[in-house]
């Protein structure tokens, strides 16, 4: 079911987290964020907009390092009714995709409800308060749309608030497959 991010208000405080990561090690919040904040994608392995994007995330993603944000991307789907989002298989997506950010496994969902995450992609910028200043999508491209003239909102929005102090008021939500919640 195809869903947009909800809007989440701007300086909403990031919530602590514990999850294991695909290298089998346990990691917080703080383990994560650096220097300059910390960008959390909530994603899944096979929901057909994440792999359109996952090229692009991946790409951002080690740009976003270079200006000191730490990344990572949460999967929270159940496994049972989506065996394809396991552990398992969480390992070998990050391994295809050169993944070099960590990919945790919300398996309880606790995560996911306290961001109020509700789309995989699901995207938040923490600035180095671990306050919001960015919800909304990656970038400009459509699903499975030609990537011509790219505009990485993510980037931008960071790079904005990096060099100007600047939120940007106008924020397009990410669109994509629910996450799909536990009965």
């Amino acid at each position: 079911m195809l869903l947009k991010s909800n809007q989440v208000k701007i300086g909403f405080k990031a919530k602590k987290f514990k999850l294991i990561n695909i290298n089998d090690k346990f990691l917080k919040f703080n383990d994560i964020k650096k220097e300059k904040g910390t960008i959390i994608a909530f994603i899944c392995n096979h929901c057909p907009y994440v792999i359109d994007l996952i090229d692009r995330l991946v790409s951002d993603f080690n740009e976003l390092n270079k200006l000191k944000f730490g990344t990572v991307a949460i999967m929270s789907n159940d496994v049972i009714s989506y065996p394809q989002d396991s552990f398992e298989n969480m390992k070998k997506f990050a391994f295809k995709n050169k993944f070099n950010f960590p990919y945790l496994y919300d398996e309880k969902q606790s995560v996911a409800r306290s961001y109020k995450a509700v789309c995989t992609p699901d995207f938040f910028a923490f600035n180095k308060d671990d306050s919001l200043f960015y919800r909304g999508r990656l970038d400009n491209i459509r699903y499975k749309e030609k990537v011509i003239n790219r505009k990485s909102d993510l980037i931008n929005a960071c790079s904005k608030y990096l060099n100007d102090n600047i939120t940007i008021k106008e924020q397009e939500s990410s669109m994509g497959c629910s996450i799909k919640w536990k009965k």
